[in-house]
């Protein structure tokens, strides 16, 4: 990206990515500044007026190599990236260079990467559920098309491989194209997913957008925007469904609180930066679907030490629409997807939404693990033999119904020898209710276990 020949100072200090610009005239913050060292390029972003001849920037490449009195030259626009219809099929940075070795991408239009949302009377509210083909989410937490999702779980409890199986899944049934965002990824992770969606026949309807984990923390906090704002591109241009996935956006929430540190600004609660609510809303509210489009979010969400209490999460969990809460108790005991069914949800458990039967089924389903949960101090002291015949009826279904809500996935295949299989709503509903119904009252756990359809 060249720079602009318009010098607006000159560097005063470097201090990690923080780099303080003397200039004679103020840009506003978010502008984007250039400083060349000899064919390097180092880009920043304005974050602060400290004086009035003194702005504060954050760097979003390694400092090394900058030095005091050093011209920094005016882009004249915020950051941005370059759009065109070619960008599917490919793997881009922050800045819209490509990381997958192809040609960069024609820069004939670009689109600032922050932007305000669509006006309230351009968008649409959402009405719709979206199939997955995951049981226990079509079931329990159904997703919202045109909605934000958000998959919530610690440290290897296996949101990212619920999240490739979802974007495997429904990019083929959405007939619409996928957006990925990598936080704050390790490269490992990218390589791997961008090799899988290439053999699953999904990349050439799919785009990547990889901010890595040694990069500088304005690289993490911005990759985001920069990847909604390719969203946003082939949602207006396309007229079509966008699936925009991100993982992780804690790791967007932790880029921002480096950054307020760096910048000298008070932590508030817990440490995070003060400007927590409205760095996660600027996100948030522009995934909105138009009379053009939709945007289907899903994120995956890292929560600290299993709390869902901590502000970040707390924070996140107010702008969804369904919440999937992934159980480290759930993944000890085998049941994978390790969903805990009676704490995740949907605005969309509504019988005038699901239909009389889904709603009736489901709060059946959730009546009985309930119900096994509270009894399982009682079967673990004193036995099983020891409850009523009602309430052992009830446990033995539940567990059966809490085996069958497992299921094989094709994207971790090749490592468990199952093949993945893919259950319509439909069926997931008859025989949930055949198991409640005692239909299935025969059958062993094991033959409930890791299967696809009863039948």
């Amino acid at each position: 990206m060249s720079a602009s020949s318009a010098t607006i100072g000159w560097i005063e200090a470097a201090q990690g990515p923080v780099v303080d610009v003397r200039c004679d005239q103020l840009p506003v913050i978010g502008q984007a500044l250039d400083v060349i060292n000899g064919n390097e390029p180092y880009v920043l972003v304005v974050h602060q007026h400290l004086a009035p001849g003194l702005i504060r920037a954050i760097a979003l490449h390694s400092v090394s190599g900058l030095y005091r009195g050093m011209p920094v030259y005016d882009r004249g626009a915020p950051l941005r990236v370059p759009v065109d219809p070619s960008c599917l099929g490919r793997m881009l940075n922050v800045f819209g260079d490509p990381l997958d070795g192809g040609a960069a991408l024609p820069a004939h239009s670009y689109r600032n990467i922050l932007s305000p949302p669509p006006p309230l009377s351009e968008t649409l509210p959402s009405t719709r559920i979206l199939e997955t083909g995951i049981k226990a989410i079509d079931l329990l937490c159904p997703f919202v098309r045109g909605g934000k999702t958000g998959l919530f779980g610690g440290a290897g409890v296996g949101k990212t491989v619920l999240m490739m199986e979802f974007m495997h899944s429904v990019s083929n049934a959405m007939q619409g194209v996928s957006v990925y965002a990598g936080v704050g990824e390790r490269m490992r992770e990218g390589h791997e997913l961008w090799k899988e969606m290439g053999e699953a026949g999904v990349l050439p309807r799919a785009l990547l957008v990889f901010g890595q984990m040694d990069e500088s923390p304005g690289v993490r906090f911005y990759v985001g925007y920069s990847a909604l704002a390719y969203a946003e591109y082939l949602r207006d241009t396309l007229n079509t469904e966008v699936l925009f996935l991100m993982d992780n956006i804690f790791r967007f929430v932790q880029a921002g609180s480096e950054i307020s540190g760096l910048l000298g600004r008070m932590p508030a609660t817990v440490g995070y930066q003060p400007t927590l609510l409205t760095e996660v809303a600027s996100l948030q509210e522009r995934i909105v679907s138009t009379r053009s489009g939709a945007i289907t979010s899903v994120q995956a969400v890292y929560v600290p030490a299993d709390d869902m209490s901590d502000p970040a999460v707390a924070t996140i969990l107010g702008h969804l629409d369904s919440v999937v809460i992934l159980s480290r108790q759930q993944a000890a005991k085998g049941i994978y997807p390790a969903i805990d069914p009676l704490r995740s949800g949907s605005r969309m458990m509504d019988h005038r939404i699901l239909g009389e039967r889904h709603y009736r089924v489901a709060r059946a389903v959730r009546e009985h693990l309930s119900r096994y949960r509270e009894l399982e101090d009682i079967i673990a002291m004193l036995g099983i033999e020891e409850l009523s015949p009602e309430d052992r009826r009830t446990v033995e279904r539940a567990r059966r119904l809490q085996r069958y809500l497992t299921q094989p996935f094709s994207t971790v295949a090749e490592h468990t020898g199952m093949p993945g299989e893919r259950v319509a709503l439909a069926q997931t509903i008859a025989d949930c209710e055949e198991f409640i119904n005692g239909k299935y009252d025969h059958l062993s756990e094991a033959d409930c276990y890791m299967k696809g359809a009863i039948q």
